[in-house]
């Protein structure tokens, strides 16, 4: 259960978005890299997920400032063609659909483009926490598959001082949501951290090691004979999720394991070894689930913001290509660069008060 906090606590920082990715640990995924947006032309910097063919992702950023970051939300209904368990469209193309907006738009004539017309509907359960990176900032949005309109979209960090949390639940639109231990508690380490900085003066570098510790709390109940069906209740529990999996999980594990190091370099060199390994299409099974191997917290990334624009991701990597544990900090890639349009204003949208503040919602 992946989880994702946000803040503009910090007052060196505009924003601080931070993030775990749970998942199949074998899931085939890029490394973060720069990449042309398909529709747009503009360039996006991410990790993509390979197993789809539409290689979506659950966090980028363009160099126009565009963010999002996708968590999954558990349907249950079955009946409910709208909210499918299991569905044709993927949740990855959303955060891809987004960063492809325009740059000068305003948040909420693009929230409203994606969400019109049963935009996200027959989407997979997701919530996406989705921004356009300015100095006067709009707020962030947080876009589901339950948004029927752009009223129906809360926004968020719109004042300095905010902690926001989200993991596999929906907001509602006055933006509640049921707030699991999992964020309670990241949120207090993630405001400790912040609070320590500040206080202490830290350097970025030591503040980016203190997030990743808030990254890597782990209070996970252990029960190594589970199922992460059983587990699933008590993945709440937990900011950090180490590697679970029932028998057949960890011999799958093991298998790829026996393989040696593995690492998927780019795009292309993924395809062509999960084309050597058999592994099957995902365009022609494209509402499958990848369930190979443990299951666990796969990727983490930090994002920081400054008030000039210029912005550091940091994306960890616990595990390679094979399921082997990479030691600490040697899976990091980091990135440094300058927002384009940071002071531009945006069209059709309007900000009010000390840093562009918005009111209420969307």
């Amino acid at each position: 259960m992946c989880i994702v906090l946000l803040t503009t606590a910090h007052p060196d920082y505009a924003l601080i978005a931070i993030d775990n990715r749970d998942e199949f640990i074998l899931r085939p995924t890029s490394r973060p890299h720069w990449w042309t947006h398909g529709t747009s032309g503009r360039p996006v910097l991410s990790s993509r997920d390979l197993q789809r063919a539409e290689k979506g992702t659950w966090m980028g950023i363009s160099k126009d400032g565009l963010m999002a970051v996708l968590t999954n939300y558990r349907e249950t209904d079955v009946q409910d063609q709208n909210h499918p368990i299991h569905a044709a469209k993927s949740r990855g193309g959303m955060v891809t659909a987004w960063l492809g907006t325009p740059p000068e738009e305003s948040l909420k004539d693009s929230v409203h483009k994606l969400v019109e017309n049963d935009g996200v509907k027959g989407v997979g359960g997701f919530s996406m926490v989705c921004g356009k990176l300015r100095k006067q900032t709009q707020g962030i949005a947080i876009v589901s598959n339950r948004a029927g309109n752009v009223e129906e979209v809360p926004i968020v960090a719109k004042e300095r001082g905010e902690i926001w949390g989200l993991s596999n639940t929906a907001f509602d639109a006055t933006g509640k949501q049921e707030e699991w231990p999992k964020i309670e508690m990241g949120k207090k380490l993630f405001r400790e951290a912040i609070d320590k900085s500040v206080s202490e003066k830290k350097s970025k570098d030591d503040f980016v090691s203190d997030l990743f510790d808030v990254l890597s709390h782990d209070t996970l109940p252990r029960n190594e004979n589970a199922s992460l069906v059983e587990y699933i209740h008590e993945l709440k529990k937990s900011v950090f999720i180490p590697s679970i999996g029932d028998e057949k999980h960890r011999k799958a594990m093991e298998a790829a394991m026996a393989k040696g190091p593995g690492e998927w370099t780019d795009d292309q060199a993924a395809a062509e070894e999960l084309m050597s390994e058999g592994r099957p299409d995902p365009s022609t099974t494209p509402i499958m689930g990848f369930e190979t191997g443990m299951y666990g917290t796969q990727r983490q990334t930090v994002v920081l913001v400054d008030w000039e624009g210029n912005v550091t991701m940091v994306e960890r990597a616990l595990w390679d290509g094979n399921g082997n544990a990479v030691p600490k900090g040697e899976g990091d890639f980091k990135f440094e660069f300058e927002i384009n349009g940071w002071n531009d204003e945006f069209c059709n949208g309007s900000t009010n008060g000390t840093n562009g503040e918005t009111n209420g919602h969307l």
